[in-house]
């Protein structure tokens, strides 16, 4: 009997355990091919918007799959994350939005914090994203850390009306020369200044500049790049447009959009996702507005760039990786699904199969009847890949420093970049 009793309690306790894992498990992983459960995803504004709306398509292949999307303010998400992952994971999401730029710090900071998912099968992926996409995705191995989603291919918005009144073809801006030269004739025909710039706080134009030139603030070896040539050669070209009187110093954003919208500025450069932003800012301005690539710093170089763009990562803590993997799989390889946010808000899909879709091939009646959607499409494969690492928002506040130094305190261009050089080189230590 006592033996019997033993037995007994042995098999209870085992199917205790059975049903406690069952009931932990139920609905909450499944598998890889038929994932259930709930998962959260974070996001914000338009992007979080863009993943409500393709809920509804994932479920129907997915349909044991209940996805919750929380739309923050972006930088209260950033603020949640970071704790999240210094508690190592409490009241983390399953899946989270993130700024390319943003990626190698937090990975750097939290090594262990996101799910490697090449190891899930992601890199099958890597030919249908554009190299300077994938890179920004990768760690220092080659695997993917986040999903591509929305990209920014850079060019130059102008105001079509300026430019007839000044008799300035943009066919002609081939070089940053040529832009000065145009900004001039425009400047002494209308008034407006050519380009925006929040001279002590943003040097988004020198980054384009330093993209074209196939750098960052780093290059390939890692090595800070404020005192090379090209570096030099961006920021005098900035200094001569001051020179020029032809930078608007503009604050922040809504000043941006403000200049945008009144007409004090001829152009605007800027990723392609501005469109959005002038379509919607200023809709009396149809047809006045169009699109020529970033000028290039000699006759028949580069004028490609890249601004903006976000991923997707699965934080490693998770309780339902599988059914986190096959949304982030979803949603950043069905066309449908990238386009919907192209569409509806103007997010630039990277997904290089939907450029062949209509709404990148028709003309847009807003700026000037011309196919500008193609025209980023066309050039997404020849933006140079660059290094973007963990020091990029310490670089970026030291560079805009000396911009302003340069700018406003008649600072030389090679002090003032060897001075933000040396001051990055004792927060890299």
């Amino acid at each position: 009997m006592r033996r019997y009793l033993s037995i007994m309690l042995a098999i209870a306790l085992l199917l205790l355990a059975a049903c406690s894992n069952s009931a932990s498990n139920e609905g909450t992983t499944g598998d890889a091919k038929h994932p259930s459960g709930t998962i959260t995803i974070w996001g914000w504004d338009v992007a979080a918007a863009t993943m409500k709306a393709a809920v509804e398509k994932f479920q129907k292949k997915y349909p044991d799959v209940k996805v919750k999307v929380e739309d923050f303010n972006s930088s209260d998400l950033y603020d949640k994350l970071t704790v999240g992952l210094a508690a190592r994971g409490s009241g983390l999401p399953d899946v989270v939005l993130m700024e390319d730029e943003r990626i190698p710090g937090y990975v750097h900071q939290f090594p262990q914090g996101f799910l490697n998912l090449s190891k899930l099968g992601y890199g099958k992926y890597k030919d249908s994203f554009n190299p300077a996409k994938v890179a920004a995705d990768q760690d220092k191995e080659g695997n993917f850390i986040a999903a591509p989603w929305d990209i920014g291919p850079a060019g130059v918005f102008y105001r079509v009306d300026y430019f007839k009144k000044a008799n300035v073809d943009p066919n002609s801006i081939k070089t940053w020369d040529d832009y000065i030269a145009a900004g001039k004739k425009i400047k002494a025909a209308t008034g407006a200044k050519m380009l925006p710039i929040d001279i002590p706080n943003y040097d988004g134009v020198f980054q384009m500049m330093m993209q074209e030139q196939g750098l960052s603030y780093f290059d390939k070896e890692g090595k800070i790049t404020l005192q090379s040539k090209e570096a030099i050669r961006a920021m005098d070209v900035i200094k001569k447009l001051h020179d020029e009187d032809l930078i608007l110093n503009n604050k922040g954003w809504d000043g941006i959009v403000t200049a945008t919208v009144n007409g004090s500025v001829a152009t605007v450069p800027y990723g392609v996702w501005y469109a959005g932003s002038i379509m919607d800012q200023a809709p009396k301005l149809k047809g006045k507005w169009d699109v020529f690539y970033l000028p290039s710093f000699e006759e028949g170089g580069n004028r490609y760039a890249n601004v903006g763009g976000s991923s997707l990562l699965i934080p490693a803590t998770s309780k339902n990786q599988s059914a986190a993997y096959a949304f982030v799989d979803f949603f950043t390889t069905d066309t449908d699904s990238q386009l919907l946010g192209f569409e509806k808000y103007g997010l630039f899909p990277s997904l290089k199969e939907t450029y062949s879709a209509p709404q990148f091939t028709e003309n847009s009646e807003y700026f000037n009847n011309n196919p500008i959607f193609k025209k980023f499409a066309d050039i997404v494969d020849q933006v140079p890949q660059i290094n973007v690492n963990e020091y990029l928002s310490k670089a970026s506040t030291l560079t805009s420093n000396a911009q302003a130094a340069i700018l406003l305190e008649n600072k030389s261009v090679e002090s003032a970049l060897k001075d933000a050089e040396n001051q990055l080189k004792n927060e890299v230590k």
